[in-house]
């Protein structure tokens, strides 16, 4: 019995991480859904923005989507304040005087979240394409207009950008900052060719206006608008080109905290959408969002049972030896990362993948034991970097 732990622990963390991705990008090699991009293309877009006392930021996003190369009578700004009690509501409105474009401002009282804002601003708009932005998110000058470029082909109904972290001096950090983020781009990149992908930069995202669905208040609008758009018939694909710069949170208590919040949402969004993980139905797609998102957030248990099977396991020697010893060294690397991190200092490569690997799984594990006791998050606090 131990031994079946054991190996089935093995084969599905390896599956999660390892096998899908080989899986995925097997498939899309022998059935690659061709992508009909147009350059060219300028339908009118909204951009639409979330705040809570973003006073410290809406100034440089606002002007930094004011800089977007997109002709200023096709672009329109929204921004809905939820509640914001410091300056975010005057400053948007200051800027809406000289814009370029037309911008307009909805207070949201009482506050009741993003997603709330989004359901009031989003019949409002005028454009075709919805354009969503973080309140802290700048944009690549031709971000706009190589994200609408994918929607001349008429099967594609929502496109999310690649997002890129940046030291507080501006610089690019390599790929994303993280051996994660080129993980999950890497991703994205085959599920395109195969058809849509199942997770998207909620700070740099486009949909077709018309395919907009209300959601509940509770819902996560990153994760559940992009199947409502699967669910519709239309794809979600993943643009690199299109880039955003957004600052990594600088410890990881703050990450933390943002994980555990953006799984716990998550695990809601996958029980509120959990028919279009039926194969019999939505074939390939359902095997992502089984692969990609549910069995990835709840990895952190054949972990467990790996770990707690190989101390179990280890007197036996062999295999059984090493995988112990390679978890012992994985566990310790993660930890020393844990208190470099907490000393301010830099860490290497070796220190920082386990560490976050750690983060991450053990937030699911808080988030889930959220979410089976029915808690919710609805609203939101501005992301420090």
């Amino acid at each position: 019995m131990l031994n079946a732990v054991f190996w089935l622990s093995l084969l599905l963390l390896i599956y999660i991480y390892v096998g899908y991705p080989l899986v995925i990008r097997l498939f899309a090699a022998f059935r690659s859904v061709q992508l009909h991009r147009d350059d060219t293309y300028r339908p009118s877009v909204t951009i639409v923005i979330s705040a809570y006392n973003e006073a410290a930021e809406i100034g440089s996003t606002l002007t930094n989507k004011l800089e977007q190369d997109y002709p200023s009578d096709l672009l329109e700004i929204m921004v809905v304040s939820d509640e914001s009690d410091d300056e975010t509501d005057d400053i948007v409105l200051q800027m809406a005087q000289t814009s370029r474009c037309p911008m307009r401002l909805i207070r949201q009282t009482p506050r009741q979240g993003k997603t709330a804002g989004l359901n009031t601003l989003i019949p409002q708009a005028r454009g075709e394409i919805i354009l969503f932005s973080d309140a802290n998110s700048q944009w690549d000058k031709q971000a706009v207009a190589r994200l609408v470029s994918n929607f001349a082909d008429p099967e594609v109904g929502y496109v999310t950008g690649k997002m890129v972290y940046v030291n507080e001096d501006g610089s690019l950090v390599g790929d994303g900052c993280s051996a994660y983020m080129k993980y999950e781009n890497s991703l994205r990149e085959s599920e395109t060719r195969l058809g849509s992908i199942v997770g998207v930069d909620g700070g740099i995202d486009a949909m077709r206006r018309d395919l907009h669905v209300r959601l509940r208040p509770d819902q996560l609008p990153d994760f559940v608008q992009p199947l409502k758009v699967v669910e519709q018939g239309y794809r979600v694909i993943y643009d690199p080109r299109a880039l955003l710069q957004e600052h990594a949170n600088q410890d990881a208590d703050s990450e933390f905290s943002m994980r555990v919040r953006v799984s716990l949402r998550a695990l809601w969004a996958l029980k509120d959408m959990a028919h279009l993980m039926n194969p019999f139905r939505y074939g390939v797609f359902a095997l992502q969002m089984i692969s990609h998102k549910l069995l990835r957030y709840l990895a952190f248990i054949p972990l467990l049972s790996l770990t707690v099977a190989s101390v179990l396991l280890a007197p036996r020697g062999g295999f059984y030896g090493l995988c112990f010893l390679g978890l012992v060294v994985f566990y310790g690397l993660g930890w020393a990362g844990r208190i470099n991190e907490g000393k301010g200092r830099n860490l290497p490569f070796f220190y920082s993948v386990p560490y976050y690997f750690l983060l991450l799984n053990i937030a699911s594990s808080r988030a889930l034991w959220a979410f089976l006791k029915g808690e919710k998050r609805v609203v939101w606090n501005p992301r420090r970097g």
